[in-house]
């Protein structure tokens, strides 16, 4: 059983979604600015005081995938874990309270 929604938003709604997604992407570039500059400071850090060994990979690598994961939420590369499902996972989930409180009642 599928759920199927359709939901209208009025202008001031578009709005506040639209200015959410701008505060998303400004949080992406923050986290991706501070990833550059911070694992930047590492490098030289790692490279400077023991370029026989070196640990400035580590931070790079799991940042990094973080960086990598925050961008795929923020860019929607994968659209079934977007808004649209986060609106019909919440739909189903208030149905089903629903249902609950029914059947007790």
């Amino acid at each position: 059983m599928g759920v199927v929604m359709e939901i209208n938003y009025d202008e001031d709604d578009k709005y506040h979604l639209a200015k959410k997604k701008v505060e998303d992407i400004k949080g992406f570039y923050g986290n991706l600015i501070s990833y550059i500059s911070v694992n930047i400071f590492l490098i030289c850090i790692n490279l400077y005081t023991s370029p026989d060994h070196l640990w400035f990979y580590w931070p790079l690598i799991w940042w990094g995938l973080g960086v990598v994961f925050h961008g795929l939420k923020v860019f929607e590369v994968f659209p079934g874990f977007g808004k649209d499902w986060e609106e019909r996972k919440i739909k189903e989930l208030m149905d089903k309270e629903n249902e609950n409180k029914n059947k007790w009642q």
